[in-house]
């Protein structure tokens, strides 16, 4: 049976967005309902919002999110009712060229729910159907997902610190760990230092990097990188990165170079900051209209490799447990990264304080049994 329940829509570009009654179809093969018990607002869903994604509105926004299986339909076996499980968007099909090279957190062919969430009646859009950011949409009470983006993990964690492993923290650490393959003894540097890149901060510390320079124009988010591991810090707007990078890493440049900004002039000096044989992961997300220009002879005299850094590469299965279990032995500050917590109505507010760079992840907290991190803020909101 449908159920109708409230959540979080962008409507046309640009417009605010709104809390609106949403319906939420039965599970069909291969799909589940799950009740949302926190999610992350990530810059995706800003871009969403304002039409940097594609035209596809209304969209439901929210993806970063945990919560409880509510109930499967036909045919699955991933999880089951009562499963506590963080939402991923890449649910792996299992039998692409990728998955049958053993490769799966490279799938060419994941998949999302077949049924759509739709407005409910008495909207001036009653019927139409929404598109849910990434494939999930979770600012909303309940959503309808394919199985495979559930990930079943330790009912222990808190949701508010577990959902941001569906993206931006998930993407950040496997920048360092699956695609830069940061490893003992590594110097790594990070340019861009919000939640992706701290959270590439976190993954090289944890990997066992020696040496980690946090790169950004902001001291207050330099001074948090700290908090994830850098053991040093370079403030662009003041310093030449390159020459910083250089003169903490005995002139040679980092192993390993970390871009999370995803623009022209930040992927050079990544480029130009890697030691000789070094890697550069971009996993910044360069807009459509962005082009970087580098001299052949510099890429071939080099060596090393570039690469790029889809999700973290990351395989949710293999991943997001173990990453739960590390935040469960007090080894990865998952609840470093939440700023705030607020309700489904603060979204708005949530993308404005992101703007000026003021939070570091603003979670809306929706089951009011789901518990938030020690010391993360609370508003009134999220209170009730």
């Amino acid at each position: 049976m449908s159920q109708i329940v409230k959540g979080v829509i962008a409507r046309s570009k640009d417009a605010d967005v709104e809390v609106v009654d949403i319906v939420v179809p039965a599970p069909g093969p291969g799909e589940a309902v799950v009740k949302v018990e926190a999610c992350g607002v990530c810059h995706t869903d800003l871009h969403y919002r304002q039409g940097g994604i594609n035209d596809e509105f209304p969209f439901l926004l929210g993806h970063e999110a945990a919560g409880t299986v509510e109930a499967v339909g036909e045919g699955v076996t991933e999880v089951e009712p009562g499963d506590f499980v963080i939402l991923n968007w890449r649910a792996v099909c299992g039998q692409c060229r990728a998955c049958a090279k053993g490769k799966p957190w490279y799938c060419f062919a994941t998949h999302n729910a077949t049924q759509k969430m739709t407005l409910a009646e008495g909207d001036p859009m009653a019927g139409a159907e929404l598109s849910p950011a990434l494939g999930i949409g979770a600012f909303i009470e309940k959503t309808l997902v394919a199985a495979g983006q559930c990930t079943k993990v330790d009912r222990e964690a808190s949701a508010v610190a577990a959902g941001l492993l569906g993206c931006g923290v998930m993407a950040g650490f496997g920048a360092a760990v699956n695609t830069g393959a940061v490893t003992r003894g590594d110097s790594v540097a990070v340019i861009g230092c919000g939640g992706v890149g701290d959270a590439a901060v976190a993954g090289a510390a944890i990997a066992g990097a020696t040496t980690i320079i946090a790169v950004d124009i902001d001291d207050r988010k330099l001074e948090t990188a700290k908090r994830f591991g850098a053991t040093h810090t370079v403030n662009s707007k003041e310093n030449d990165p390159v020459e910083a990078i250089q003169a903490l890493t005995g002139g040679h440049g980092a192993d390993v170079v970390v871009e999370a900004v995803g623009r022209p002039e930040t992927y050079k000096q990544a480029f130009y900051a890697r030691d000789l044989a070094g890697t550069v992961v971009l996993v910044g997300v360069p807009t459509p209209d962005l082009e970087v220009t580098l001299p052949l002879a510099d890429v071939f005299g080099r060596g090393g490799a570039l690469k790029s850094s889809w999700y973290g590469d990351c395989l949710p299965s293999r991943d997001f447990p173990m990453l739960i279990d590390l935040y469960r032995q007090g080894r990865f500050d998952l609840d470093g990264f939440v700023t705030e917590t607020i309700g489904l109505g603060d979204v708005e507010s949530a993308f404005t304080k992101m703007h000026g760079g003021d939070v570091l992840r603003s979670v809306v907290v929706i089951d009011s049994q789901t518990e938030a991190p020690a010391g993360a803020p609370e508003t009134e909101e999220s209170k009730a």
